[in-house]
């Protein structure tokens, strides 16, 4: 393929190429999330302004639909909860769960040539309402001595997220859904496996039976530190991508996934951020040794592992996205 025939497609095509395992012009070149002091940062460094980055590499434009997926009271899960007051609080007829200026979004969306991802479900602990040390012991708790309560939480949380979900794929076209999930630390996940397929991924079957029916065939797992341990009762299901963020990097290793899993799971990121700070002959290393297998095998994107943070060098970052993106080019000129 010429350089002029290289960049024919666009992202949306080159998304959806790369996640059915066909003929991409080339993978897609995601741009990372930075924290907001970044660019304050590496203005230091010697960049002139955020459009330079812009200018001078290629990212391909992706978007989110994030609905609003929490129950309206504060509930705190201790002994005890008013499933009436639960359902009441989690109404997916309510307009005001979609996101602002929706029927323009919607207009704006149907002519759109880069991939649309819908945000379907938060996850276990934040439909338990965790947000902090105490709040993670009281789902705990609830946990060990009421599973059965546990298991109602979810399948009431389950049923509204799939009907939210059928309301905006009666109206928009997506090209994957995300399931989040922040549910393991370093060492893995908080919970076993098998309990994570009773309560959780059984809470899930409505909106797997929404997305089957619409269409959508790349189906994110989005998870975080170490969720190794789940990916067999995960991909039980029509789950069939993971993308993980601020991962463990020797569980979560996307080349051994892939041997270990095969082809079945699709991978987004992997790119550890703490290598691109180590500086060049450490992000040499860590790039090839990932992309050259799995860029051949595909179904794949590479992207960081999380959003670049000020403690990466501007000039490491010059030399990773120069270094991916001759990975995906090759030879070949971009255009």
């Amino acid at each position: 393929m010429s350089g002029e025939d290289f960049n024919l497609m666009n992202s949306r095509q080159r998304f959806l190429e790369t996640m059915n395992y066909g003929s991409p012009d080339r993978v897609p070149l995601f741009r990372e999330g930075m924290r907001s002091e970044v660019i304050q940062s590496w203005k230091r460094q010697g960049l002139k302004s955020e459009k330079e980055l812009v200018r001078r590499f290629h990212y391909d434009p992706r978007e989110e639909i994030a609905p609003d997926l929490y129950a309206k009271a504060r509930f705190i899960y201790k002994s005890s909860v008013d499933l009436d007051a639960l359902r009441n609080g989690l109404d997916p007829e309510d307009p005001k769960r979609l996101p602002k200026r929706w029927r323009a979004k919607v207009r704006q969306w149907r002519k759109r040539d880069h991939p649309l991802i819908l945000r379907v479900h938060e996850g276990f602990f934040l439909t338990l309402g965790v947000d902090g040390w105490n709040t993670f012991s009281n789902a705990i708790e609830l946990l060990a001595d009421q599973p059965e309560l546990v298991g109602e939480i979810m399948q009431i949380q389950g049923a509204f997220c799939a009907r939210i979900t059928e309301h905006i794929l009666e109206e928009v076209e997506v090209d994957a859904v995300i399931f989040g999930e922040p549910i393991s630390g370093s060492h893995g996940p908080l919970i076993s496996p098998s309990m994570y397929e009773d309560l959780v991924l059984n809470s899930y079957k409505g909106i797997f039976d929404v997305v089957a029916k619409f269409n959508v065939s790349t189906v994110i797992f989005r998870t975080y530190a170490n969720s190794k341990a789940l990916l067999p009762v995960i991909l039980k299901t029509p789950i069939n991508c993971l993308w993980a963020s601020e991962s463990n990097i020797v569980s979560m290793d996307y080349p051994a996934l892939r041997e270990e899993f095969g082809k079945e799971l699709r991978l987004i990121g992997g790119i550890d951020t703490d290598v691109i700070m180590q500086g060049k002959d450490a992000i040499q290393h860590e790039m090839e040794r990932k992309l050259t297998p799995l860029l051949q095998q595909g179904g794949y994107i590479p992207l960081a592992d999380a959003r670049i943070r000020k403690y990466v060098p501007f000039e490491n970052y010059v030399y990773y996205r120069e270094l991916l993106e001759r990975m995906v080019f090759g030879n070949r000129n971009p255009v």
